[in-house]
C-alpha cells in the first residue's frame, strides 16, 4: 500500500501524511450504515443500529478531515493536481452526503441544507477534476477505479441523497451526471484495464470500485422512482450481477495483497451491493427472504468489523499503509 511518511508536513512537525484516500474509511461505515437501514425493511431492526455507525462515520470523518487540513493548502492543492490522488478527495464531501440525510430523519431543515451543501461541493469538485483531467498531461496509466468517485459516485449518491431529502429535480439532474459519467470514464478505464499494464499494487483495491456503480445506480433509480421495478431496473440489476462474477474472478488477485487501510476501497462498493440486494429482497419478498436478509447483513457487517479491527491493530503498532 501507499505508506504514509513520517516526516513533518507543512510545518507539523512530526505529524504523518494523510492521504485523501483513507476518506474512504468513513465511506465504508456510512455504506455500512445504509445497508442495516435496507435490512430493516425486512428484519425490521431497530434505527438505532444504522444511526450508530453513522456517528461512529462521522466522528471519524471529523478526524480525518481534521488531520487532512492540518497538512497545509498546499497539500490539498497538489492531490488536487495529483494523477493518482485527486480523485479520492471527493470522498469527503460525498461522504457527507449520507449522514446528513439521516440527520434529515431527525432534524429535517438542518439535514436538508447539509445534504444540499455536500452535493454542491461534490459536483465543484468534479467539475474541476475533470477539467484537470482534460487539461493536463495524462495518460492510459494513469487511469484507475477510483476516476469514478468525483462524477459517477458523486452523481449517483448525491441523486440517492437528493431524493430522500425531497428534492427530486435536484435529484434526477445529480442521477443524470453520475449515469452519463459513468459511462463515459468507464470506458476509458476499462480500456486501461484490459489493454494497458497492471496496476501499481498499491492501486489494486480500487478494482473493488468497478462493482460500486451499478449497485449505487440502482439503489438511486429505487429512490428515485419508488422502488419500481421495470427495464432500467432489471438491467442495472443484471450488470451488477456480472460486475459480481468479475470481483469473485479477481479474489486470487485481492488475497495476495497484504493488509492495510487501502482495503476499505472494498467495504463501500460491497456495501452498496448489499442495500442493493436487501432492497430487491424487500421489493420482491421471495420465499426465505428473512433468511437472505440475515446472511447479507451479517456477512457484510463481519466484513467491515474485520476491515476495522484489522485497520486499528495496524495504527496501535503503528505500521500503518493507506
Amino acid at each position: 500500500m501507499i505508506a504514509f511518511s513520517t516526516a513533518a508536513r507543512d510545518g507539523v512537525p512530526g505529524w504523518r501524511r494523510f492521504p485523501p484516500n483513507l476518506f474512504a474509511i468513513p465511506f465504508g461505515l456510512v455504506g455500512l450504515a445504509q445497508a442495516w437501514r435496507a435490512a430493516a425493511q425486512t428484519l425490521h431492526t431497530p434505527e438505532a443500529i444504522p444511526d450508530l455507525i453513522d456517528v461512529v462515520a462521522a466522528l471519524a470523518w471529523i478526524v480525518l478531515l481534521f488531520c487532512y487540513a492540518a497538512q497545509g493548502a498546499t497539500t490539498g492543492v497538489a492531490d488536487l493536481r495529483h494523477k493518482t490522488f485527486s480523485p479520492f478527495i471527493s470522498l469527503a464531501p460525498i461522504t457527507g452526503m449520507l449522514p446528513a440525510v439521516a440527520l434529515s430523519a431527525h432534524a429535517f431543515a438542518a439535514g436538508q441544507a447539509l445534504a444540499v451543501v455536500f452535493l454542491a461541493v461534490t459536483l465543484l469538485i468534479g467539475g474541476f477534476l475533470t477539467g484537470e483531467w482534460i487539461t493536463a498531461d495524462l495518460d492510459h496509466d494513469s487511469a484507475h477505479p477510483g476516476y469514478f468517485l468525483p462524477t459517477v459516485a458523486g452523481g449517483l449518491v448525491g441523486a440517492f441523497c437528493a431524493s430522500q431529502v425531497h428534492l427530486h429535480g435536484l435529484a434526477q439532474a445529480s442521477f443524470g451526471v453520475g449515469l452519463l459519467c459513468w459511462l463515459l470514464v468507464g470506458s476509458t478505464i476499462l480500456n486501461r484495464l484490459f489493454f494497458h499494464s497492471h496496476l501499481p499494487p498499491a492501486l489494486v483495491p480500487t478494482l473493488a470500485i468497478e462493482l460500486a456503480p451499478p449497485a449505487v445506480a440502482g439503489i438511486a433509480y429505487f429512490s428515485l422512482t419508488g422502488g419500481r421495478i421495470d427495464l432500467v431496473a432489471r438491467a442495472l440489476a443484471g450488470y451488477a450481477r456480472l460486475m459480481i462474477l468479475v470481483q469473485v474472478r479477481m479474489l486470487p488477485v485481492f488475497v495476495k495483497l497484504g493488509a492495510g487501510p487501502g482495503f476499505w476501497a472494498f467495504t463501500f462498493s460491497w456495501a452498496a451491493t448489499a442495500t442493493y440486494a436487501l432492497e430487491w429482497i424487500a421489493l420482491r419478498r421471495p420465499p426465505g427472504a428473512t433468511g437472505y436478509a440475515v446472511a447479507i447483513i451479517t456477512v457484510i457487517t463481519a466484513f467491515v468489523g474485520v476491515i476495522a479491527v484489522r485497520t486499528i491493530g495496524l495504527i496501535r503498532r503503528g505500521s500503518v499503509a493507506a
